[in-house]
């Protein structure tokens, strides 16, 4: 499995990729603020109250939800999109957060800020609908971004396949390959485990879920003159 650790991309029609540092850093925040215990701890129940629950969403009418002690009534449907800023360990998050600090720039680059924002929650929840569709009868909570994030990859695929990545493979030996190498192999990688492992406790439909909603809003919503696998290798 690879690493991405930075790509030689730069960006032509943004000047900072707001919107992806911004997703970082709430990310990071959520997790440290509510999931290590360090300030509010939110505990297993809370945790996955705001987690996509298949059974419990499945199952779920448009006035059912969670009725937390405050008084505080929060609607089964908002799972999908909280569940993307929930991260089950340090590793979770690192992995997921990479990999939108690598690709996320030049996805927003190609979308503007708003869109990409847009399409970063849209993946997230598709990835959840088909984790659920596909599971409708587990009660294991799903959290994390990696659903979005797989749309992410996929958008990126699809943009820049020749642009040069570096990675580390197996987590300790740096190279620099395409774009369509490195993603090319995480993607066969997600199909693959569903076809050999299917554990419930990875969650591999979001990660399909999430990489099928890149590739098909990614022709959509890019900007206009944004071309379809790019053949330049970026920049220094």
């Amino acid at each position: 499995m690879f690493v991405p650790l930075h790509d030689t991309n730069p960006l032509k029609r943004i000047r900072y990729q707001y919107v992806t540092v911004a997703l970082i850093v709430l990310n990071v925040a959520i997790y440290v603020i509510f999931q290590t215990g360090w300030v509010i701890p939110l505990g297993e129940e809370n945790t996955a109250a705001f987690a996509v629950i298949p059974a419990k969403l499945m199952a779920s009418g448009p006035g059912d939800g969670t009725m937390f002690a405050s008084g505080a009534f929060m609607p089964e449907r908002f799972t999908l999109i909280s569940y993307m800023f929930l991260h089950g360990s340090w590793i979770h998050l690192i992995g997921n957060m990479l990999f939108l600090w690598v690709f996320g720039d030049n996805i927003e680059d190609a979308m503007g800020h708003v869109r990409f924002l847009m399409f970063y929650l849209m993946c997230g929840i598709f990835a959840a609908v088909l984790h659920s569709w596909m599971l409708p009868n587990s009660d294991m909570p799903l959290i994390g971004a990696s659903g979005a994030v797989a749309g992410v990859v996929s958008a990126y695929l699809i943009l820049h396949p020749k642009v040069k990545v570096w990675v580390l493979a197996l987590w300790r030996i740096p190279i620099r390959i395409t774009a369509a190498w490195a993603l090319g192999i995480w993607i066969v990688v997600q199909v693959g485990s569903i076809c050999f492992e299917g554990e419930e406790s990875i969650a591999w439909w979001a990660h399909i879920g999430g990489l099928v909603a890149g590739a098909v809003l990614i022709l959509f919503m890019r900007r206009r003159g944004v071309i379809l696998f790019d053949k330049t290798r970026g920049g220094a």
